[in-house]
């Protein structure tokens, strides 16, 4: 390829609006133009990218067995109202009328158009398993479209889609997803780790996130370092860090906290640590009584001072499992008779279940709110001085230290972005909308499913954002635009430098390597600045002086200097450094 023949369009500063690395980087160096928020245009070198991660993506699926199909980007909304996503799914779920005021979608995901395809389709157990997949557009009406390409409204994803006759086999289905998943982030050189994670708005119980590492991720994971163990902070377990409850060792005191509402006030105030300090988080849920009356209940959970609490797991509580809110300032005072800051589990003027974290259920000798302003209790204590909870859960989110809780070490935190999910279903989709297959006993069943997704036009701002530096773009060679440049010192002048490059770029493209000659005629400085920018892993230089020595210079976009190379080996120099 010579860049006469192709587009590039740098960018010395990045639009204002630019708010992360991988957005200012991919602007700058000319991959993407903004069209509106969130929606962008993936100019010719973003796209070399893009179909370089589709292309390793294919390999990889149909590898495993699953078969390519093409889904529309509209759908009719009778298919959405089946599964009651129609409902279900909220704002970001673009709805649109046709000419004949009929409901349509734009897909965010395709599990309800590809069951329609498999229960018109699958008759039978002997067509099963059954993987279909598609590399297609997106559109998620985002309240708020960030970070580029990594959280834009329109977006290219990969979702496939598994059948199978009963559990078991898609448990198999899934596994091979997942293996794929690995092979398939490996080959694009990208550092990542397969987390367990919950399954969220696309419903099932089996559920793996695949997290490209970065500093600047919005993912906080849980890993632990001396196993395999890792989870989204949001379903880490969190393992209670007490071996048991200890005996009550001091008496049970009312103590005045005076504007002092927040646990770090008053175990400072104390002087203990903030460990010995439990916080009451007040919740409701909503529902009606017999006769179909709105009703509200409230619950009070407890977590230690130094935690937080983890609302997705707070969602898996029996009771709050079907939707819960943080509770009404007038709600807190019908039942604690006080505001929020001096709230607790005693002495409550309308008793609530209280449900207490595995830790907090083993404390002894805690403090806590007294339901009175500006008063605590202190060495409070299960048993002595109120009832056991209702019920104990894990409820809080891990840190750093915690035991691991596959038992082989303790955890540590890192942030990832996430850019692969997949799931097991099982009948979540297939059951509303009655796909069903004859068994081999003659009788219809639901089918079972799972799903897979990796964000495609994702992968390239999680790739930046894990490879730049103050350049530019440090690109993998699987998905870089090109692999190789060749920068010609003079290329428009000089009889000999073109000359030479020429061929080196004959002999390259012939090998059958990925290469590029900057044919513009312009100076050192601009050249080598756009195509670090640009992020080419490897660069050959060639210039008059070098070639009167007979040599050039070849420099990996990671090196801190250039390497004399003999002018003729250049070509199977890069080569080998490509293989390597």
């Amino acid at each position: 390829m010579y860049l006469s023949n192709f587009f590039l369009s740098t960018l010395r500063e990045a639009p204002s609006d630019a708010d992360v690395v991988s957005q200012k980087l991919m602007l700058r160096a000319g991959m993407i133009k903004k069209l509106a928020a969130g929606i962008y245009t993936y100019m010719p070198m973003g796209l070399r990218t893009i179909r370089k991660i589709e292309a390793i993506i294919r390999e990889e699926m149909n590898a495993a067995g699953a078969v390519e199909l093409l889904m529309p980007v509209i759908q009719p909304a009778e298919l959405w109202q089946e599964t009651g996503r129609w409902q279900k799914y909220g704002p970001e779920l673009m709805r649109v009328k046709d000419r004949h005021e009929r409901d349509f979608i734009v897909q965010p995901t395709s599990e309800e158009a590809v069951t329609d395809i498999a229960r018109l389709e699958i008759k039978s157990y002997r067509q099963l398993p059954l993987n279909l997949y598609h590399i297609q557009t997106k559109f998620r009406d985002e309240r708020r479209p960030r970070f580029g390409v990594m959280r834009g409204r329109e977006f290219t994803m990969k979702d496939a889609y598994s059948f199978d006759k009963d559990e078991a086999g898609a448990q198999v289905s899934y596994d091979k997803m997942y293996a794929a998943y690995q092979k398939i982030f490996t080959r694009l050189g990208l550092t990542f780790r397969a987390v367990a994670a919950d399954t969220g708005a696309i419903g099932g119980s089996r559920s793996h996130e695949f997290q490209v590492i970065a500093d600047t991720g919005e993912d906080a994971i849980a890993y632990c370092p001396t196993s395999d163990y890792a989870a989204n902070v949001e379903l880490a377990e969190g393992m209670p860090l007490l071996a048991s409850r200890a005996a009550p060792q001091a008496a049970f005191t009312k103590m005045p906290t005076p504007n002092k509402p927040r646990c770090e006030d008053v175990a400072a105030l104390m002087g203990f640590g903030l460990e010995r300090t439990v916080k009451s988080i007040v919740l409701a849920t909503d529902g009606e009584d017999e006769h179909g009356k709105p009703v509200s209940t409230v619950w009070l959970l407890l977590i230690r001072g130094d935690h937080e609490l983890n609302e997705v797991k707070a969602g898996k509580v029996p009771g709050l499992n079907k939707g819960f809110r943080f509770a009404t300032e007038a709600e807190i005072l019908a039942h604690f008779n006080c505001k929020p800051g001096y709230l607790g589990p005693i002495n409550m003027k309308i008793p609530v279940k209280v449900i207490a974290d595995r830790t907090v259920a083993r404390m002894s000798d805690f403090t806590t709110g007294a339901n009175e302003a500006d008063f605590h209790f202190v060495n409070v204590n299960w048993g002595r001085d109120l009832p056991e909870p209702d019920l104990v859960a894990d409820l809080r989110n891990v840190v750093a230290g915690d035991p691991s809780p596959d038992g082989k070490g303790v955890l540590a935190l890192q942030r990832g972005i996430e850019v692969g999910h997949v799931f097991y279903l099982g009948t979540v989709y297939s059951a509303p909308m009655k796909a069903t297959f004859l068994g081999e006993d003659g009788k219809p069943q639901p089918l079972e499913m799972g799903c897979y997704g990796i964000g495609v036009t994702r992968l390239v701002g999680a790739a930046i954002e894990q490879n730049h530096d103050d350049k530019g773009i440090l690109w993998p060679d699987a998905i870089a635009p090109f692999t190789v440049v060749i920068c010609p010192l003079g290329y428009d002048r000089n009889a000999a430098v073109k000359e030479a490059a020429d061929k080196v770029h004959a002999e390259l493209v012939a090998a059958g390597v990925d290469v590029v000659l900057d044919d513009r005629g312009e100076r050192p400085g601009v050249m080598f600045a756009d195509w670090e920018l640009v992020g080419v892993p490897h660069r050959i230089t060639i210039g008059d002086r070098g070639l009167k020595e007979g040599k050039a210079e070849y420099q990996h976009r990671r090196d801190a200097a250039a390497t004399p190379v003999a002018v003729g080996e250049i070509a199977a120099f890069v080569r080998g450094r490509i293989k390597a």
